[in-house]
């Protein structure tokens, strides 16, 4: 005969645990404000959905600016800590389609791309504390951060999706906590600087580890969530004005860098 009791205490303790999944992955869900040296450029949205094997999440993405019309979504399955599942990219850079297919086996990942008229597959190896990693992304840095608090900012890789896919080791550094104000209500802010093939990228995130902010290393690039200010501002925001006898700036010698290419 069924113990009714320890039934009922397996499905409570089953729904809380889904409960807290979904709570924590919720948290992180939000819209950034994609913005070059303090003018917005763009939009980006991350949703996080706890689900009984762990995590799904979307970002959409839109950068229209000169020199860049880019339109991303991305759809990720990831394990309860964070491991990637599968993922699945479709991206419109500057009037080019794109798609992107991620997958693992035992022993490697397989990044299938489309673009051009052109499939091509390349296996990567399995590093399993790694993050898919397309430009302007708050939702990757989501993921970065969690796997940074669980293994003590050691042994992350990024997965990159330009050209055939490739991985690159990432080096992060914790720096002294920061103040800001989250929906005006003031917040301790975490600051991580992430290195990956010797560019660094600034993050801010809060008390639970959701980014709050990310300073990009691409021309002065940067993700803010909406509601949340950092006090003072990580960087000034639009370069100075010259006086009119003074010649104006030269454009960027090369155009900002395309998530996908």
């Amino acid at each position: 005969m069924i113990d009714l009791r320890v039934s009922r205490f397996a499905l409570i303790t089953l729904v809380a645990l889904l409960i807290s999944a979904w709570l924590s992955a919720s948290g992180q869900s939000g819209t950034f404000i994609v913005s070059q040296h303090g003018h917005s450029v763009g939009t980006a949205t991350v949703t996080f959905a706890g689900v009984p094997a762990g995590f799904d999440t979307t970002t959409v993405i839109k950068v229209s600016m000169q020199g860049l019309n880019y339109n991303l979504s991305k759809a990720e399955q990831l394990t309860s800590i964070n491991k990637i599942k599968r993922a699945q990219l479709s991206a419109t850079v500057n009037g080019s389609a794109v798609n992107v297919t991620l997958s693992s086996d035992a022993a490697q990942f397989l990044m299938n791309t489309s673009a051009n008229g052109q499939s091509t597959t390349n296996r990567l190896p399995l590093h399993l504390n790694a993050v898919l990693l397309p430009d302007f992304d708050p939702g990757a840095f989501d993921t970065l951060l969690a796997l940074a608090a669980t293994h003590n900012n050691a042994g992350i890789w990024a997965i990159i999706p330009k050209q055939n896919g490739s991985e690159m080791p990432v080096t992060l550094a914790t720096y002294a906590d920061e103040q800001g104000t989250l929906d005006t209500k003031p917040i301790t802010v975490h600051h991580l600087v992430a290195t990956i093939a010797g560019a660094q990228t600034d993050l801010f995130a809060g008390p639970k580890n959701q980014l709050l902010q990310a300073e990009l290393p691409q021309q002065g690039f940067a993700l803010v969530r909406k509601g949340f200010v950092l006090t003072p501002p990580a960087k000034a925001g639009a370069p100075p004005i010259p006086p009119p006898s003074a010649a104006a700036p030269a454009a960027p010698s090369t155009p900002p860098t395309a998530p996908v290419q």
